[in-house]
């Protein structure tokens, strides 16, 4: 008796529609998601929401959000946003979302690596040579000039401290990014 190789049982039986859409658990997950996208939206300023490929209903519905004042309100408006967020591709959104926190993230770590140097500064003079290395376009004599009056500053007693010579040389330090992608 010849076997019949081309008929496998599993290719004639049709797949049940259970097994091939997502679960009710998955369903709610990815409409979480979107709603989590939309508060991360709404969290973006206008000049950037505009140049984000979107419908404008949806950024009607995420200003119309902002101007909702009361709790349930604004729950339901977030809810809208998940809704007409499934009829749009939500990979460039939370590209531009994740691009904006990526540059919030740049900012923090500049001021806190300013913070660092306006410290290390006060703290010795081998400092300042590692600093002006890096940055070989800084006027040394000005930012000497800053680093003794914010010296000066630190030793006197807190009732009498103005801060004007730190915030000074923070600003110059935040003026003079390092040249080299050294340690900075």
């Amino acid at each position: 008796m010849p076997q019949n190789d081309s008929a496998d049982p599993a290719e004639t039986e049709p797949i049940p529609a259970w097994l091939t859409r997502p679960s009710k658990t998955r369903r709610k997950k990815d409409s979480h998601d979107l709603q989590d996208l939309g508060v991360a939206l709404v969290g973006m300023p206008d000049n950037r929401l505009v140049d984000l490929p979107m419908d404008e209903i949806l950024l009607d519905a995420i200003r119309q959000y902002r101007g909702t004042r009361t709790h349930e309100g604004r729950r339901r408006q977030m809810q809208y946003i998940g809704k007409l967020m499934r009829r749009t591709d939500p990979e460039p959104l939370r590209e531009a979302v994740a691009a904006m926190q990526l540059g919030h993230a740049k900012d923090a770590l500049a001021l806190h690596d300013a913070e660092r140097w306006r410290a290390e500064l006060i703290a010795s003079d081998d400092a300042l040579t590692e600093w002006t290395a890096n940055r070989p376009q800084a006027d040394v004599q000005q930012l000497r000039s800053l680093i003794r009056a914010a010296r000066k500053d630190a030793s006197l007693v807190p009732e009498q401290r103005s801060g004007r010579a730190f915030r000074e040389l923070f600003k110059f330090i935040r003026q003079h990014p390092a040249e080299s992608a050294e340690k900075s």
